[in-house]
């Protein structure tokens, strides 16, 4: 990423402060956001004609192509490799995970937790808030938090324990976290578009959703609305990709799950959302429960590490090995 004034709107040429203006008012923060977004949609947020937006989109994208912020057309994969020595990566706090996620939670792309009712999944989620906080030198990523909260699942409380537990000064972990209730399936869609807002302000590098799927499957009953509730789930991680590219942080997501009544063999456990939760998730991890109160970590889908189990402990300080 480049610094904040390079991607200021107003430093595109022909766009002044009522059409800047009118950007922001529609969620459009920096130039990252143009690119990401496009025409079309530039065009039914904002009012303006697709002429007009086709051209503003047009110049964001030579700018960014002439600062080295996105490619032209194609390069080469050597070129892509560099690119993403770039990508920031997030302690677990264990050495288990770290060696299941080669490194730790990436940057720049979604991590999925899903499994049964009281496994873990939002202490997951709670460690996470906890580690990105961390100095860099520590495996932590000095950045704040956005917390997506659809269950009411949230406690300050075990933030406050587990930053005690790392170390951290539990007033500062907390403040820098910030949490948005999410009612309804609407209000976690547009609560996105408030996340890219914020984060032109604070220095956000994750963005944790507790859980991704609730807010859908609860509106949406029965067969006849599987369509309808689908295409909105896939718009809500459009958005989530949106999202990440423009800020580069990481986005840390919990999931429900069903019962596959086909599945002769193995475990019938699958996650809400099919496919299309899982074409956008780069890592999907299979949290369950194991013996003598400890869980097992499987990454059942990555695009570049193998399928592996870890074993993990969750204590009062968090996940520890």
């Amino acid at each position: 990423m480049t610094d904040e004034l390079e991607l200021r709107l107003d430093s595109l040429a022909g766009v002044g402060p009522v059409t800047t203006r009118k950007l922001n008012d529609a969620g459009i923060q920096n130039i990252m956001d143009l690119i990401v977004r496009g025409p079309v949609e530039i065009a039914e947020l904002t009012g303006m004609d697709i002429d007009s937006s086709s051209k503003i989109c047009e110049k964001a994208r030579e700018d960014l192509v002439k600062g080295g912020l996105i490619a032209k057309d194609f390069i080469s994969a050597s070129e892509l490799y560099k690119k993403r020595q770039t990508i920031g990566m997030i302690t677990t706090g264990t050495d288990a995970l770290d060696t299941l996620f080669a490194g730790g939670i990436e940057t720049q792309a979604l991590t999925e937790v899903y499994g049964e009712f009281g496994c873990g999944k939002t202490q997951f989620c709670h460690t996470m808030c906890v580690q990105v906080q961390k100095p860099k030198a520590e495996g932590g990523l000095e950045g704040g938090v956005l917390y997506m909260d659809s269950e009411n699942t949230f406690r300050p409380e075990r933030i406050k324990s587990m930053a005690e537990g790392y170390g951290l000064d539990p007033k500062e972990v907390l403040s820098k976290i910030h949490v948005g209730r999410a009612y309804n399936s609407d209000q976690q869609m547009l609560m996105v578009d408030k996340a890219l807002e914020l984060a032109t302000k604070h220095p956000i590098k994750l963005l944790g959703i507790d859980s991704l799927t609730s807010a859908f499957r609860a509106e949406f009953l029965g067969r006849g609305t599987l369509a309808e509730r689908q295409q909105k789930i896939r718009a809500h991680m459009r958005d989530l990709d949106k999202f990440m590219e423009g800020t580069n942080a990481a986005t840390v997501v919990t999931n429900q799950v069903h019962s596959n009544p086909q599945a002769m063999f193995g475990d019938p456990t699958k996650p809400v959302g099919g496919h299309i939760v899982g074409h956008t998730s780069k890592f999907r991890i299979y949290l369950r429960k194991g013996k003598a109160g400890t869980r097992v970590c499987r990454l059942k889908d990555s695009p570049h590490l193998p399928e592996s189990e870890a074993v993990i402990s969750i204590l009062e300080e968090g996940i520890r090995d």
